[in-house]
């Protein structure tokens, strides 16, 4: 017993990362011998990204007392002073691994089937507002306990909008959260996942207050659900994550507001030359998608109803660039691309077409060697894998996602579904990898809870019980058009179910109208909705609040 701790303790301790040496014990017992063999390893990386384990290996036999009901340390038939040292040490490793792992062990015969949903975006909460909860248990994890409502992300940032209006707590989106034992929602990140097993490893938020950092636990599931989201594409650009601020989320927005009322007051004390302001007051985008436009067009206003009145003293100092590589908003029709234009140049927005090659604290640097001086800079040139998906030991669709079948499952495993930004369809299906867009995860979400109500209805909700279920037919996307706000009271609203179809194209103050009325049915609870139609009004009489908390 003391030789399997030790040999298990040198294990541990050896163990290194990929693409080093480490020195192994591992014990076989052939009849009264006991082989120890202290094997040498390294793990060689393939050029397909698979590793290869190459041993070289040196026996030494010993005798095994075992088979009289004698046990012993081989040369030695009492541990020595150094080995009880590391047979006490060795317990305290598995002692530490079983707190360091504490949690939610599998269900058991007669409870309710656990569903596991990793992620509070788009897809996850469209999936959690509809779960039957009488059929199932449900845990939500994932560092953030509210879901975004992105499409008024951009109006936060100038105030035509508070935070609180485009956030939806989760537990309110699924109540079952807060109130049923067996269902939580956990502030923490999945870390790993363990699908022989049907376990997530997960790491919580600390902020120094819980027992060890970090505070690491697990989680067993009957059903994964994986809609992790994506992260923003710097294209491994030097300098953007340092310097650039994205829109994703409402930290981000409240990042750039402080940092957008912030320069504005500065470049107004005495003795800042003119060039010093003009480069605090230059806000630059990155990006011609929705997002950025939207963006754009917000600080226009914000800029042309507001700075302009209340900071007069530099109001000639501040705009707005535009970068952009190819097109502005080239999925929209044509002519709605050339009225965004217009619209924009005719705003005080300068558009500039141009690729980013370097970003530095103050300039950034385009392929054709110009420098522009920014105070600002925001970055939304779309999203791509987060580092969790990367990681994850799955199939991968083209452009690096979570590949899934017609039915959202995740091939070669059981019981692990895959939605949103982070899943894609595997080549093998035939069909293209949807874009990223919230309208495409909402689908998803609401396809995969009928799916999973219906198999909960046919007892197929535990683990491994869902073969056979009859799964009804797959999910199939359509895209509904899409529409962006260019400010100024007006907008884009472009009806066509694909790039090349015909369809309705709509810009003008009526198209705003519409955008802002889809946009305010579409907020989650009645709450924000109210919050949101008194927060436009207010902004409509009293203009944006500047005031800079924090």
């Amino acid at each position: 017993m003391a030789l399997a701790r030790i040999a298990r303790a040198n294990f541990r301790k050896s163990r290194g990362a990929y693409g080093s040496y480490a020195s192994e014990k591992d014990l076989f017992k052939v009849g009264g011998y006991t082989s120890i063999r202290d094997t040498t390893s390294h793990v060689n990386f393939n050029s397909d990204e698979k590793f290869s384990y190459v041993p070289t290996n040196k026996e030494h036999n010993c005798v095994n007392f075992a088979m009289r009901g004698i046990s012993g340390t081989p040369y030695h038939q009492f541990p020595s002073a150094n080995a009880q040292t590391v047979v006490e040490e060795s317990e305290s490793e598995l002692e530490n691994d079983q707190r360091r792992y504490a949690g939610l062990e599998a269900t058991k015969p007669g409870e309710k089937p656990r569903v596991v949903v990793l992620g509070t975006g788009w897809a996850s909460c469209r999936f959690l507002k509809e779960l039957d909860t009488k059929i199932y248990d449900v845990v939500c994890i994932s560092p953030r306990n509210h879901m975004v409502f992105t499409p008024l992300l951009a109006s936060t940032c100038v105030g035509t909008l508070e935070f609180r209006t485009v956030a939806e707590p989760v537990t309110r989106i699924q109540d079952a959260l807060a109130k049923d034992p067996n269902s939580f929602f956990f502030l923490a990140s999945c870390t790993g996942i363990d699908t022989g097993k049907h376990e997530v490893y997960c790491e919580a938020v600390n902020n120094g207050e819980l027992p060890r950092e970090p505070y690491e636990f697990k989680v067993a599931y009957d059903k994964l659900v994986i809609a992790a989201g994506a992260e923003a594409l710097t294209f491994g650009i030097k300098g953007v994550e340092e310097n650039a601020f994205f829109l994703r989320d409402v930290n981000h927005a409240q990042e750039i507001r402080k940092r957008l009322l912030l320069n504005l007051m500065l470049s107004e004390n005495p003795g800042i030359s003119e060039q010093e302001k003009k480069r605090l007051l230059h806000c630059v985008v990155i990006g011609g998608g929705p997002t950025g436009v939207e963006f754009s067009g917000e600080l226009s206003d914000f800029i042309t109803r507001d700075v302009h009145e209340r900071y007069t003293h530099v109001k000639d100092y501040i705009h707005v660039t535009l970068i952009e590589a190819n097109e502005i908003l080239s999925s929209f029709d044509v002519s709605l691309r050339q009225y965004a234009t217009k619209h924009l140049t005719k705003s005080g927005v300068r558009l500039k077409r141009g690729v980013v090659k370097e970003v530095h604290s103050k300039e950034i640097i385009l392929s054709d060697g110009t420098k522009v001086p920014y105070g600002l800079l925001v970055w939304s040139t779309g999203v791509g894998p987060s580092k969790f998906v990367k990681a994850l030991n799955l199939p991968k669709s083209p452009g690096g996602r979570i590949g899934v079948d017609e039915w959202l499952r995740v091939p070669s495993v059981e019981d692990v579904f895959a939605l949103g930004d982070c899943a894609g369809f595997l080549q093998q299906t035939g069909r293209p990898v949807l874009p990223a867009l919230a309208q495409v995860a909402e689908r998803e979400g609401k396809f995969l809870v009928e799916l999973f109500n219906k198999i909960g209805k046919q007892n197929g909700g535990k683990a491994f019980s869902a073969k056979g279920t009859p799964l009804g037919e797959p999910f199939v996307y359509k895209h509904i058009g899409s529409m962006a706000s260019v400010g100024g009271y007006k907008a884009l609203v472009d009806l066509r179910q694909t790039k090349d179809a015909k369809g309705l194209s709509l810009a003008g103050f009526v198209s705003w109208m519409i955008w802002r009325s889809a946009y305010l049915t579409r907020v989650l609870s009645w709450r924000n909705r109210l919050y949101v139609a008194v927060n436009w009004a207010t902004t409509l009489v009293f203009g944006r609040d500047n005031s800079r908390i924090g």
